[in-house]
Parts: C-alpha cells; structure tokens; sequence
C-alpha cells in the first residue's frame, strides 16, 4: 500500500486535512476506531450516552493528580470525527490575540481567513462569518430554554453584556452558544469533510487501525505500521507522513516511534531515533467548576426526566429534528475580562438548564436528570497556567500512556478559580437571577472562606476536554517539536496537525482552533509541494 500521504486520526483535524490533501493527491487516512455512524453520535444531546461508550471513546485516566488529590476522567474520540464526534458541538474560534502568539503565519490575520473558510454560518448573515463552508454553525438563540434567557439577563445586571455573537468582533460577554449542527444532527469532522468524498478515488480510509509506530529510512519518515483486524500491517508514503492523532495520542505514537526523551525511551527499551524532550510536555487544559442551583420554576430536568417528557423529546425530534435533543448541554454562556479591558478574556462561562448525578462513574445522564427543578452555572479560566505531561506506560500501542495534568500547580489558577466562584455569585446576586433561583444547592452558600473555597474547588472542579499542546509548535528545537510549517524538528517527512501543536491554549472550546489547524496543514503542504 503506497500514498502520496498517510495521516494517522480522522478526528477533528485529521479529516479535514484529508479532505484537503485528498483534492490533488493520493491520501491513506488510518483512524483507530470506526465509523462513528451510531445513531447517539448523530443526536446531539446524545453525547451523554457516549461519554463512557468505549466503542467511541478512549475513556482515558489521568495518573492521581498531586493538587487534586484524584484522577481525571478525560473522555477523547475514538472513531471518525474524533472528539468532535462526542463533544458538546460549542464553536468558539477564540480571540485574536490568542493567536498573535503563535508565531509566522499563524497570526489572527493568517487564520482569520481560515475560519471562516470552514464555517457556513446558519445565523444573522456578517462579514466576519463564513458562509458555504463545510462545517454548519448553528445560531441557537431562538431554542434557548427561558431559565437561558433569563441568565443573560442576570449577567447583564452583573455588569456583563450581552453579546448576540462572540465570534465576531468582541468576544467577551454573555449569550448563547453556537453550536456545529446541520438540519438538527451533529455536524462532526467527518460528517462535514468526509461523509461528501465517500466516492473519491484519491482518498482511502482504514478504520479500526491501530497505528503502532512510523516507519523511517534513515530520518526520513517513509509510512506507518498499524495493527487491523489482528494483523500487523505497513503502509508507505511517498512524500509525507502526517499525524493527527490529537494531544494524547500523538506525543504517545511519536514516543513509540523512537522521538521523545531519550532517557525515557531508554527506560522503556525503545532506540532513540530523535532525543526530542518536549514531546509530551506542556500539556494544557481548561479546568471548570459548576454551582448547582434550586429553580423556582421548570428546568429541563422536568423535561426529560419523566417518561411521557422523554416520549415527547423523542417524537419532536424525530419528526421535526428540533427540541432538546438537538441542542447541547451548555446553552448559554459567555466571556469576561475581570478588569473590562478589550484583551482576551479571563473566565469562560457555562450555563445549563440542566443538572444530573454526577459523572463520577464516566457516565452524564443528561437524558435522566434529577427529579428536582435545578440548573447549573459554572465557569474556567481561559488561560491557564499550570500545565502537565504524558508518557509512556509501556512500549505496548495498546496500552495508554501516563497522563499528568499538573491542574492548579500555580498561585495564579488558584486565584483566578476563586476569582470565577465570586463572579459566580455576584450573578447570583442580581434580581433576574434571584427570580429564577431559589438556593444555591452546591457548594451551598456557606461555603465562604478562600481556604474553604479552594477545597471544594479542587475536590469538585472537571476537566473541560480541552488538551492541547503536548507537541508544541515554534522556531527553536530546543524548546518544541514542530516548526511553523508543522515539520518535526531534526526529521524529514514528517508533520504534526491536531491541537497538539498549539503553542499556548486559546480562550476557549478547542475544537474550531483543531479544524483550522487542519486546514491549515493542507494549505502549507500545498505550498510547499509547488
């Protein structure tokens, strides 16, 4: 088997990338898992369901973390879509100053014109938003559940304003969600790249293949061994081996492959093709804190939670593809700047017309709710810093590395995780908000004490599924491991494109930033074959 190309992960990156590559060149697309067709990947509330399916989801488990005092569940995609398969669908392109930092032609001017090349916006027509792309974007506002409507009004009396599109012009305020659905169904990678070139010639997909290692001759890299259908198998490129595999998965198959800290590879019986010590390091991630709150009227938890209420869900959506089961769990949110400048924001906000058990167990049982009118309000700090690593845990493929978070290792998250909880409930104390809340449930309002505060916030905070970083993209090979063109450092033929490379975490839900990320690999290999 001989490519032009062969990239490792279909997920969010991986098949637009494909998508792309596959318009001029041969292209081998070898992807894990399957074909994420199941009926609770199309639904878009139906990512509770899947949220500890193993058939769609790596179901990963952080190593116990020193702060926390526990481990993480960090549910990742397992199949074609990747996460962007399981994920709450929310479109966030980030702020542009974000990417200012990202270094020669990743700028907010570079990846501007990228964005709204994937999008085809389904809301108020504007010239920042794109239009005909192949990634629906969904305006959600006339859905909102009114307890939603009435939160905006809450963080507007709290000072915060409203803000009808977050991803045009200024970022920070509240609103409501943008979410990637077309005609009610999830609109995932692969639904928006893939799914149209299922007839294409030039583009070959292998699902349930299990890459194991790349293969080189000498530095270069020539193909890729992967495991399928129990057999050990090799595939060749002709001009460039992409991975795509995401934050965990790609530092894992570059570590297989020979390139990682050599000291490690050592320990694990691997030959050090490249000493490369960064390739699994500054690991980032977003970590949020919900409060629960008692409704003084109907939640979505009445809703769903009753048989005749999940009958009638069922039925609305089926013959009109509308109601709850075709929106996402967060349905209104927003951005602060705790200072009110203009810069990137501080804190991200989630509000839910929903609560359930917790998914302590990996499950959300957004489609059982708690019998009780409740909602939910929480937040994150967008740029963390704090940041952690992956490793190997053997030199099987099969076996997961270890996961370090690192979460909350600097004075600065802890203050800004205090910051979000005051915020939190200064909107609490506002009259919109005061008119649908009867008592705050979780943590419960005496609960006051920083020291206090902290506790319950590292007892109680999750991840928000954002990894990144963990194969970080910039000029010196001292400090990353991909250039600005995404070459791995010190080899040929090989490139990165996924949210690993991301130099620093954006304000926000990564999945736009992963897709752009692909289209953008396209456009540089493209050019560089000219």
């Amino acid at each position: 088997m001989t490519f032009d190309y062969v990239i490792v992960g279909g997920g969010s990156a991986g098949a637009a990338l494909a998508a792309r590559l596959s318009a001029w060149a041969r292209v081998l697309l070898i992807e894990a898992g399957g074909k994420a067709r199941h009926p609770w990947v199309n639904v878009p509330l139906g990512y509770g369901k899947v949220f500890h399916d193993a058939r769609f989801n790596w179901k990963y488990q952080t190593e116990p973390d020193p702060v926390l005092g526990r481990s993480m569940y960090w549910p990742r995609g397992k199949g074609l879509g990747g996460s962007s398969s399981i994920n709450a669908m929310v479109w966030v392109r980030g702020h542009p100053q974000d990417f200012d930092g990202w270094g020669q032609g990743w700028q907010w001017q570079d990846v501007e014109p990228v964005f709204r090349r994937i999008e085809d916006w389904q809301g108020t027509p504007d010239p920042a938003r794109g239009s005909g792309g192949p990634v629906s974007v969904v305006d959600m506002a006339r859905a909102m559940h009114p307890l939603s409507r009435a939160y905006v009004k809450a963080a507007g009396e709290a000072g915060i304003p409203a803000n009808p599109d977050y991803n045009a012009g200024e970022m920070t305020g509240a609103g409501f969600y943008q979410i990637t659905t077309r005609n009610g169904r999830r609109a995932s990678s692969a639904q928006a790249y893939l799914k149209p070139l299922r007839n294409r010639e030039t583009l070959c997909i292998r699902t349930g293949a299990q890459a194991t290692r790349v293969l080189f001759d000498g530095r270069r890299a020539t193909g890729v061994e992967y495991r399928r259908n129990g057999q050990l198998r090799r595939a060749e490129a002709r001009a460039e081996v992409i991975l795509c595999g995401g934050a965990i998965n790609t530092p894992q198959l570059l570590q297989l492959s020979g390139i990682g800290p050599g000291a490690h590879l050592q320990q694990m019986g691997i030959e050090t093709r490249l000493d490369a010590p960064h390739v699994g390091r500054n690991l980032m991630d977003h970590l949020g804190v919900d409060l629960m709150f008692a409704a003084r009227q109907p939640s979505l938890n009445q809703v769903l939670r009753p048989f005749h209420g999940k009958l009638r869900a069922a039925l609305e959506y089926a013959l009109t593809r509308t109601g709850p089961l075709s929106m996402s769990l967060n349905q209104g949110g927003g951005f602060v700047r705790l200072d009110g400048d203009h810069g990137p924001p501080d804190l991200q906000l989630y509000f839910s017309p929903l609560t359930y058990k917790g998914a302590i167990d990996g499950r959300r049982r957004l489609m059982s709710p708690d019998p009780f009118p409740a909602f939910r309000l929480g937040f994150s700090p967008c740029k963390p810093t704090s940041s952690g690593y992956l490793q190997l845990r053997t030199p099987d493929p099969l076996t997961p590395p270890e996961m370090h978070p690192g979460y909350l290792s600097t004075n600065a998250d802890c203050d800004m995780m205090l910051e979000g909880m005051r915020l939190i409930r200064r909107i609490a104390r506002t009259p919109a908000f005061r008119a649908i809340a009867e008592r705050e449930m979780d943590p419960g309002p005496d609960l006051q004490g920083d020291a206090e505060l902290l506790d319950h916030i590292k007892r109680d905070c999750w991840t928000v599924f954002h990894q990144c970083g963990t194969a970080r993209m910039g000029a010196d090979p001292a400090q990353n491991v991909v250039d600005h063109r995404l070459r791995v450092h010190g080899l040929d033929g090989l490139r990165v494109a996924d949210a690993s490379i991301f130099p620093t975490i954006p304000s926000g839900n990564t999945n736009a930033p992963a897709i752009m990320v692909g289209e953008k690999a396209a456009d540089i290999i493209r050019e560089d074959t000219r």
